[in-house]
């Protein structure tokens, strides 16, 4: 007897689904289901918001966040305490931060961490322009809010590592998160009280 197997163009969504980090098998076949279920004019604006994001979104010139401009709404805020900087590695850990209302300053996004296992180097950080901005002189602290995981404090310490030597006082996020936990699965109240407890990492 042969195994009925799903249309082939229903296997290729349900192996689109199956891309996206922690969706398993059964969760992607459920998913692929409800688009079946769908009408024709849902799933077109589903498909259209996909592309949208790929073609409208970029980084900013300045910090690297994720915008639909040049530069983003906090660089081009003219309320913001341009003196700090907090330094994290995804444009979600920004939108987390700013929820906690505990922080005015800049941010600076270095989208992606130093990691051996995913092949991420330093040379495809954010790095660059972080140094660039502390050589122009405005910015006295640099926080720098990696996530506390392996990859995260060796990003963190190489950090601290390239900027021990500019005119800058260094401090590394305080977390109150255990050990391989993420900035964006944080509450509000965690994420203020870990920037009011920011530990100095730099001898300035």
């Amino acid at each position: 007897m042969s195994k009925l197997l799903y249309p082939s163009a229903f296997e290729e969504l349900i192996a689109s689904f199956r891309t996206l980090p922690g969706i398993g098998s059964k969760s992607a076949e459920r998913m692929a289901y409800q688009i079946l279920e769908m009408d024709e004019e849902a799933v077109s604006r589903f498909a259209s918001s996909l592309l949208k994001v790929k073609n409208e979104i970029k980084h900013c010139q300045i910090c690297g966040l994720m915008s639909d401009t040049d530069t983003c709404n906090i660089c081009n805020s003219n309320i913001r305490d341009e003196s700090l900087v907090c330094v994290v590695q995804s444009s979600k850990d920004v939108f987390a931060l700013e929820k906690s209302e505990g922080y005015n300053g800049l941010y600076h996004v270095l989208n992606g961490v130093i990691s051996t296992v995913n092949g991420k180097s330093v040379d495809e950080l954010n790095l660059d322009s972080l140094v660039e901005r502390v050589n122009e002189g405005k910015i006295k602290e640099v926080i720098l809010a990696t996530n506390p995981t392996v990859e995260g404090e060796v990003t963190a310490l190489y950090i601290s590592e390239l900027l021990k030597d500019k005119e800058v006082i260094v401090t590394r996020l305080a977390y109150g998160l255990p050990v391989g936990a993420h900035l964006d699965y944080a509450d509000e109240l965690t994420l203020n009280r870990a920037l009011q407890g920011r530990r100095k990492i730099s001898n300035k």
